[in-house]
Order: C-alpha cells, then sequence, then structure tokens
C-alpha cells in the first residue's frame, strides 16, 4: 500500500487527503501513518494549511491537508572533486 500510495501522489504531484481517501477506499486517519513515514524518507512533504475563509463555517480543514512530492534525483554526485590518476612514485619523490 506505501508503494501505490508513493506512485499516486508522485503522479499527481500534489494531492489533498480527501483526494487519496476517496481513491484508496481508505480514511484519513489510516493514510496519516503512512504519509508521515514517506514524508520522513523525503519522498513527500505536507503543504501548509490554507487560511480560513472570512465567512466560511463549512470547511473541514482537516480534509484540506495536501501533501506534495519531492522530486528525487536522478544521479548522485559522490565528490566534487575531479577523479585523480593514479600514478607510480619514482624513487626521488617523499
Amino acid at each position: 500500500m506505501l508503494t501505490t500510495l508513493q506512485t499516486y501522489i508522485a503522479a499527481h504531484g500534489t494531492v489533498s487527503i480527501a483526494d487519496l481517501s476517496l481513491h484508496f477506499h481508505t480514511d484519513s486517519q489510516a493514510l496519516r501513518p503512512m504519509l508521515v513515514k514517506l514524508s520522513r524518507k523525503g519522498r513527500i512533504r505536507a503543504l501548509p494549511m490554507p487560511e480560513k475563509c472570512a465567512d466560511c463555517t463549512c470547511c473541514d480543514f482537516s480534509q484540506l491537508e495536501c501533501y506534495e512530492w519531492v522530486a528525487q534525483p536522478t544521479t548522485v554526485q559522490l565528490s566534487s572533486c575531479p577523479p585523480t590518476t593514479l600514478r607510480p612514485q619514482s624513487a626521488n619523490c617523499s
């Protein structure tokens, strides 16, 4: 389920917990631990909650919780130094 959730978020970029709940036919409370795990792994990040409307009394802000896919680097550079060539040392080198 974690891999499927990750794939869905990666494909859509940004999703709300309400969208995830509808798509996976799962309660949002059951999804949160998986979202926390993906967040700790650096694969997704929680977006800031939207501001409340001036006169709105009907929005369920817990359903407006959104997550964004964090693009993974395609290549890993281990060192910023250029590769060195190994040379045999002569007797004169110390």
